[in-house]
């Protein structure tokens, strides 16, 4: 039965509503990366026989190199059969023939183009498709016929070849009889084993795979024949198409390539992606990589499930650090670039053995140590799916740090950096459809451009929403990356620049990220019961009065994330309330024990006896100096770093706890 469009809910055949698919491109003048396939084959094919020849290459290696140049010659042949590889004609025919060689030759190019040309308009038709007995053999038949198509294909030539132009069978003889004679020679002259090495073996290796890949896998188990539904003919592959679509050179979107020839095999993707709910209206065939059929519907909720099918690499999860609490080490600086007139960004070039304990997650940050016990944390400014360590350092007048930064520090110096810390982030899950928001200003852009970038490279469902302050266009951190990131993700990105400096900027965006402007968004373009998660970072006003506003129209605490570059300042005096106690700490595998005095934190005595204990803002809002409390009880003055889970675990910021115990142990390595 054909079916060539929807059935709506009575089940009588609706009216796609997507025109025909079209190929929105037409052939190139020079397909590049089929020319390219074609040059880099020969020139592997002609490398590993000569090595083999010389007894450079092993046997095996030779085999093995020829049967991939088969395979991928084929698809060369392959476009130029359909005139994709170049809109002059006659190049085609020469690249087709240049390729086939390496091939069939005992076929011409010309002749097994008719040959499959025939495929085309019969596929899966047994009685007309030459094709058939590659897609429909019974099994036991498989190994018997795949490793020969030019006899299976004998048969086909020999009835048609009274119709075909005599310079096409002249061609096809010819060839015959020059492998015919080249296969006679090799044996005269004790040759044979040396032939098939290079040329015999490896060729029917590549045959094999090329029936399996071209012809088996795109067509097997259909029941329409190409004239009867033409989208049901052959189907495309879907999933794990980071891998397969590289490895089958496309060819899990065979549909594509019978739907629109001229196609270059290359291009088969963007196609696909083009034309995708064209193809679902008119039920075309599909297939996961496990076998699984999907119809329009079960696709649709496949697609959703999977990710998108733009996807070409497999997610890479985010992995934190794998030392269990911040360690110093000596990194080279690889770049130092200024982003905005007072702002620089600085890239590490972090040696090999230590990438694994500076691996980050998004939102995560590193301290600089500089001389005289100057400590400064930075977030990282980079997504955690690359393997890159930056950080954004804005200048400060009269800060010792910045101040170096900005003008003395350059490519090749070394800073003394602590690994990773910081607990802003939140879990992600490639599956997961959220939507995100970012209330940011000045250099708070830091953290959250780690998470956008991240959350928007992982889950492709998810959306975010950034609200940017800054004073000008000109002084907004990373401006040009965010356009660029919003240009890429226009679908799932959108970001709102709210300027205080700049008298010309859209009223209602005019000013700072106040009360009122939050009570404007929370009632109209960001409800809270729209949004999962809330990142909040920037200058300690506009972070306090954000929170304090959320938490107003019922967000729940747990959803908003707060960072803060220092902390409150604190009311405590020290001594008042606190009293002495015996501290016990693990760090780096060793224990020490100190003598607390009363209204010290756990942090100043750990340092009395250890010069490496972590720590960096000593605010409790960085998180560098978090330990697990294994024993006594301790309470902490202001946590702006720890999240519900981590205080219900026992973690505490020991720059912020007070032992209300006579003692207390706590472990930095948990």
């Amino acid at each position: 039965m054909t079916i060539t469009a929807a059935l709506d809910e009575t089940g009588v055949a609706a009216t796609p509503r997507h025109p025909l698919p079209d190929p929105g491109t037409g052939v190139p003048r020079l397909a590049v990366p089929t020319v390219a396939l074609l040059l880099a084959g020969w020139v592997a094919f002609a490398a590993s026989t000569a090595g083999y020849l010389q007894g450079w290459w092993p046997t095996w290696a030779t085999i093995a190199v020829n049967a991939a140049v088969t395979f991928v010659m084929f698809t060369v042949s392959h476009d130029a059969i359909h005139y994709a590889v170049s809109s002059t004609r006659w190049v085609n025919g020469l690249v087709g023939r240049l390729a086939f060689t390496l091939v069939v030759p005992v076929i011409s190019f010309p002749t097994y183009a008719f040959v499959h040309i025939e495929h085309h308009r019969h596929a899966n038709d047994d009685e007309h498709d030459p094709d058939a007995w590659a897609a429909h053999s019974r099994w036991w038949q498989m190994p018997l016929r795949w490793p020969f198509p030019e006899l299976l294909y004998g048969g086909f030539i020999l009835r048609t070849a009274r119709s075909r132009p005599r310079p096409e069978v002249a061609e096809t003889v010819g060839m015959l009889i020059l492998s015919l004679t080249g296969l006679t020679v090799a044996i005269a002259a004790g040759q044979f084993w040396t032939l098939a090495v290079v040329f015999l073996i490896p060729q029917r290796i590549g045959l094999v795979l090329l029936v399996w890949w071209f012809d088996w896998l795109p067509h097997h188990g259909l029941a329409d024949t190409q004239r009867q539904n033409r989208y049901g003919a052959t189907r495309a592959r879907v999933g794990m198409e980071w891998l397969y679509t590289p490895l089958m050179l496309s060819q899990n979107y065979h549909l594509v390539h019978h739907l629109h020839p001229s196609v270059p095999f290359y291009r088969y993707r963007d196609t696909w992606q083009r034309n995708e709910e064209a193809y679902l209206e008119r039920d075309a065939a599909i297939t996961t990589v496990f076998g699984q059929h999907l119809n329009a519907d079960e696709y649709r909720e496949w697609k959703r499930l999977n990710g998108r099918l733009a996807r070409v690499l497999p997610v890479r999860m985010p992995v934190r650090s794998s030392v269990p609490h911040a360690v110093a080490h000596r990194i080279p600086v690889a770049a130092v670039d200024p982003i905005t007139a007072d702002s620089t960004l600085v890239t590490f070039a972090v040696p090999m053995a230590l990438r694994n304990a500076f691996r980050f997650e998004p939102g995560q940050h590193v301290t600089v140590l500089g001389a005289e016990g100057i400590r400064r944390s930075y977030s990282i400014c980079a997504p955690a799916t690359r393997a890159q360590l930056r950080i954004a350092v804005k200048h400060i007048p009269g800060g010792a740090f910045s101040t170096y930064v900005a003008e003395e520090l350059k490519a090749g110096d070394v800073l003394e950096l602590m690994t990773p810390t910081g607990r802003f982030g939140t879990a992600l899950d490639p599956l997961a459809r959220r939507h995100y928001v970012g209330l940011v200003a000045g250099s708070g852009i830091t953290p959250v451009l780690s998470i956008l970038e991240t959350v928007l490279a992982i889950e492709t469902e998810s959306r975010f929403t950034l609200i940017c302050g800054n004073r000008t266009r000109e002084s907004t951190m990373f401006r040009h990356d965010l356009a660029r990131l919003e240009s890429r993700y226009a679908d799932r990105l959108e970001i709102t620049h709210v300027l205080s400096g700049d008298p010309l900027h859209t009223p209602e965006l005019r000013g700072r990220i106040d009360t009122g402007k939050l009570q404007r968004w929370l009632s109209s373009t960001l409800r809270p019961e729209t949004v999962d998660e809330w990142f909040v970072c920037g200058p300690l006003g506009m972070s306090s009065t954000a929170r304090e506003t959320l938490l107003g129209h019922g967000v729940d605490a747990d959803r908003i994330h707060l960072e803060l570059f220092t902390g409150y300042p604190s009311d405590g005096v020290a001594g008042a309330d606190y009293a002495p106690a015996t501290v016990t700490f693990t760090l780096s595998g060793q224990r020490a024990t100190v003598d607390l005095a009363a209204g010290d934190s756990i942090l100043e005595g750990a340092l009395q006896v250890r010069g490496d204990a972590p720590y960096s803002c000593m605010g409790g809002a960085c998180g560098t100096c978090r330990a697990k409390v294994v024993s006594g009880t301790v309470e902490m003055e202001q946590n702006f770093a720890l999240g519900a889970d981590e205080l219900a675990g026992g973690y505490v910021l020991t720059c912020q706890a007070h032992p209300t115990s006579p003692a207390v142990s706590v472990d930095y390595d948990a």
